[in-house]
């Protein structure tokens, strides 16, 4: 059936909804809302390590980690995607370009330079169990390598590069923790288990403070509404997560207690918990 072209004002439309509007319009993007948004990999979970809590800090860490997922990888239990962070070299380098008085967008774009080496490290550790290292640019591919039965690993920063957004420090403000949430989102991922060198979750930092808190189990809603000063996440998660649509469960597991990754693949709730909230009536929680 052929499209309908509507003339009259100087231009020639194909008939729709969003035809003669502007996609950056609010009432517009209200009007294309939909709970029934394609997810394409919601079988799939993501698993992000950290760079700063587990890879900073050598073998003794990270090769527990390694060897709990190259068992995973035999048993065929879970289909995986693997995020890495950058750990302190990260902070090395934004700590020089602030020095060198780089745009904020310049940064943005070394960062995700320093995070592609935990990458590649990971997957010389993993490459026997069919591992590989997915350069950004061919984000389009993931589906293909696990059709295929590897196990991707990709960078944590967001590929905003040079468009990262302007903040009103010279810091990017989007990190590591924010960039597998968007990967998991834009994905249709379910499940997002984030391996940390702590339990889980604090109302307080336990290094620095021995009454901290722990918080095994919460809702997006209720921690927010909790205004901690500071988290394990980032909090640009959290923002994101208020307005997504497929993301309902993001996890923290001790990546330096061998087993609570395997044990957190397999369903169950150890570490923190946070899921997103819903409404007695089923439906999702209103937005604040």
């Amino acid at each position: 059936m052929m499209n309908k072209l509507v003339p009259g004002d100087g231009r020639i439309h194909i008939e729709s909804s969003l035809m003669r509007e502007s996609l950056v319009n609010r009432a517009v993007a209200a009007r294309t809302d939909s709970e029934q948004e394609l997810a394409i990999l919601p079988h799939v979970k993501m698993v992000s390590i950290g760079g700063q809590s587990i890879f900073d800090r050598g073998k003794d860490a990270v090769l527990p980690v390694i060897d709990e997922i190259a068992a995973l990888r035999a048993q065929k239990s879970h289909a995986m995607v693997l995020c890495v962070g950058g750990g302190t070299r990260t902070r090395h380098t934004v700590s020089i370009a602030v020095d060198l008085g780089l745009p904020l967008g310049g940064i943005a774009q070394l960062v995700g330079a320093m995070e592609e080496a935990n990458a590649v490290f990971a997957n010389a550790l993993l490459a026997k169990t069919g591992s590989i290292v997915m350069q950004r640019e061919h984000f389009w591919e993931l589906p293909l390598y696990l059709e295929a039965g590897m196990m991707p690993i990709c960078i944590s920063i967001p590929p905003y590069h040079f468009w990262e957004p302007p903040t009103e420090s010279p810091l990017p403000a989007h990190g590591s923790d924010f960039g597998a949430f968007e990967h998991a989102e834009v994905l249709g991922m379910e499940h997002i288990i984030f391996v940390k060198d702590e339990d889980g979750l604090y109302d307080k930092d336990p290094k620095k403070h021995a009454d901290a808190r722990f918080i095994a189990r919460t809702t997006l809603d209720a921690l927010r509404a909790m205004q901690l000063p500071e988290m394990i996440l980032d909090h640009t998660l959290f923002d994101a997560w208020r307005d997504a649509r497929h993301v309902k469960k993001v996890q923290i597991v001790n990546g330096l207690k061998p087993g609570l990754l395997t044990r957190a693949l397999a369903g169950e709730d150890v570490g923190t918990v946070i899921t997103k909230s819903v409404a007695k009536d089923g439906t999702k929680g209103a937005r604040q």
